[in-house]
């Protein structure tokens, strides 16, 4: 009897280390994938690695072209195809759009993306574009909080490549969480990033996301700033500082490209980029909607219709300030596009058809809102 007990205290107190285990690596014991992650060493040469149930798995290719990998981990038909020279900077101006969806703040909730975009007849059932000459928007903030931010973020880097073939186009502007996550901010990581892909790694969360990067040097590409038709996209909002300023919405991206490559030593004292990245600045205001304290107030109309007037356009779409459902604010002039994505069925966006702008809600309908 002795025997039996102490064998089964041993039981026990494995299955507790196993449980303490999991919750110090995210609250599960499930089996941790990551990945892929590109690391460039050259144009010729690259490095591609996967995190498989935990473990490392990486392999080195020799590049001419394009580089085309499968997934390590198992064997998924997918190919990724990766060209070795850098993105190019795309137009941050579209006009004649024949309809556009925009979505915000999926904050690695891949599941909750990909439900609505189906829904909303982006892609099929086989995650492939099937939006034609329609553009879809990414308001910002894919990534941090979420533990699926590797895949969301592939997904939208996919899509573009297929909406560009058919005619259409993906358009992903920075929000304030891409920006801490190049500048090495890793308060909203999960913590399964941290503790498994950065330690298995050896690569600090900020240099998975460097300009050796795959992933980071197509962030670096983005825009803060694009006009769809009359309608400009920004991810948290414009305050009357920034018109102030007499900048354009080329000068703006150009400026928050510009200062992501700046080392913290050089950007610690200068006024710009401490401007572009603080609370007055288009990835962080908050002026367009009730205060949450006192470092905002709330802009009056008169306001609002100036700012839209000195970028020349009808109506701003924001995310950033989470609402309860899409909709229209300062008698539409600006659209706050922000929800909480919190698993398939919660997301919403913003349609913009025919001249018509509507709400499209979870279950893929619409409710006109202009």
């Amino acid at each position: 009897m002795s025997c039996l007990r102490n064998l089964l205290r041993t039981i026990f107190a494995a299955l507790l280390f196993i449980a303490l285990s999991g919750a110090v690596l995210g609250q599960t014991t499930e089996p941790f994938h990551d990945g892929p992650h590109v690391i460039w060493h050259d144009s010729a040469k690259a490095t591609v690695f996967f995190l498989c149930q935990g473990e490392l798995v990486s392999e080195e290719y020799q590049v001419t072209d394009t580089l085309r990998f499968t997934n390590l981990c198992s064997r998924d038909s997918t190919i990724y195809r990766v060209p070795s020279a850098p993105p190019a900077i795309d137009p941050c101006r579209f006009d004649h759009v024949p309809r556009f969806i925009a979505v915000s703040d999926i904050h690695g909730e891949y599941e909750a993306l990909i439900d609505f975009l189906q829904k909303a007849g982006v892609i099929g059932s086989d995650l492939k574009w099937t939006y034609g000459d329609g553009h879809l928007v990414v308001n910002g903030d894919i990534v941090d909080r979420g533990d699926r931010v590797t895949e969301t973020l592939w997904l939208v880097y996919r899509l573009e490549r297929e909406a560009k073939q058919a005619g259409g186009r993906v358009h992903f502007t920075l929000g304030n969480h891409e920006k801490m996550v190049l500048r090495g901010d890793n308060r909203y990581v999960n913590e399964k990033y941290l503790d498994v892909t950065a330690r298995k790694s050896r690569i600090i969360h900020q240099d998975l996301f460097g300009p050796d990067t795959e992933l980071g040097r197509w962030l670096r590409s983005k825009h803060t700033m694009i006009q769809l038709n009359d309608i400009l996209f920004v991810h948290a909002g414009i305050s009357p500082e920034l018109v102030s300023r007499g900048w354009n919405i080329e000068t703006v991206n150009h400026k928050v490209r510009e200062y992501l490559g700046w080392s913290t030593a050089q950007t610690a004292f200068a006024e710009e980029p401490a401007f572009l990245f603080g609370k007055q600045g288009p990835l962080w205001y908050r002026g367009f909607f009730a205060p949450e304290d006192n470092e905002w107030s709330q802009l009056s109309e008169p306001e609002v219709n100036e700012i839209a007037r000195f970028y020349g356009v009808s109506a701003i779409a924001v995310g950033h300030t989470l609402n309860d459902r899409v909709d229209a604010f300062y008698d539409g002039t600006v659209f706050g596009i922000g929800v909480t994505a919190d698993g398939p069925g919660t997301l919403q966006g913003l349609l913009w058809e025919g001249g018509h702008i509507y709400r499209v809600t979870p279950a893929g309908e619409r409710e006109l809102l202009k």
